[in-house]
């Protein structure tokens, strides 16, 4: 996705009229499709309203819309086109929400369906599950477009601050994480630093004790520069798809 194309996307899931088009009978959580249209542009597109959040015991009430925008954030952040772009909306038709540009994929193409050499193209998404503390991350939550671009959903429950990774993507253990990827980490921690903007976003999605832990996984991968051991407890998500 080019940087016009982009921005174009984003503008409209900012500013557009949403309209409402059917409820998604999957998750835990009310999710619908919508349509954006701005101007003469119109795109489909998921709204996952906060009131709509099944309460968590560990992720504050209300913050998991926020989240998702953080995910997409970071992956920018990182020069990785992994995430569709996201926004917050606070007039949404339920309130305020997420609002995430539905991208076009073959449900039964996602992890579990893969090849060996598909799954050897999810380096990038094991590493931005670490950065973020993915605490769900479901094979059905790794999707293959028709393009055969990869695209990453569902971040809802990330950048905890404790640290609560569960995912499928355990290909990896052990291995050292590839040069491009540790220069794209470094470039994403040295923006962070320099980049009072990029702060103040961060901010604004999540709380000081998670931006900080954030930045110490960051820290981490560069420091130990492998894809790290699965920890003590649950590593998987429930369900695995």
């Amino acid at each position: 996705m080019d940087i016009l194309q982009q921005y174009q996307y984003l503008k409209t899931l900012t500013n557009g009229k949403i309209h409402v088009d059917g409820q998604f009978v999957w998750g835990s959580n009310y999710t619908f499709l919508v349509q954006v249209k701005y101007e003469s542009v119109e795109l489909a597109a998921v709204y996952k309203p906060s009131r709509g959040e099944r309460p968590l015991w560990d992720f504050p009430p209300g913050t998991l819309a926020a989240r998702e925008v953080a995910a997409y954030l970071t992956a920018q952040s990182l020069g990785w086109d992994l995430v569709p772009p996201t926004v917050l909306r606070q007039d949404g038709p339920a309130g305020p929400g997420s609002v995430q540009l539905y991208v076009d994929v073959d449900q039964e193409r996602h992890y579990f369906t893969f090849s060996e050499e598909e799954r050897q193209r999810l380096r990038p998404v094991a590493v931005l599950d670490v950065l973020i503390n993915n605490a769900d991350r479901k094979g059905g939550h790794i999707l293959l477009a028709s393009d055969d671009h990869i695209w990453l959903i569902d971040h809802g429950v990330c950048f905890h601050w404790e640290c609560k990774l569960r995912t499928v993507v355990w290909d990896f253990v052990g291995e050292p994480i590839p040069d491009h990827l540790l220069s794209d980490l470094q470039t994403f921690l040295d923006r962070f630093g320099a980049d009072p903007n990029l702060q103040a976003t961060y901010a604004g999605l999540l709380s000081t004790t998670e931006v900080e832990a954030l930045v110490t996984r960051a820290e981490r991968l560069l420091t130990e520069r492998r894809f790290p051991q699965p920890g003590l407890g649950q590593t998987h998500p429930w369900p695995l798809v």
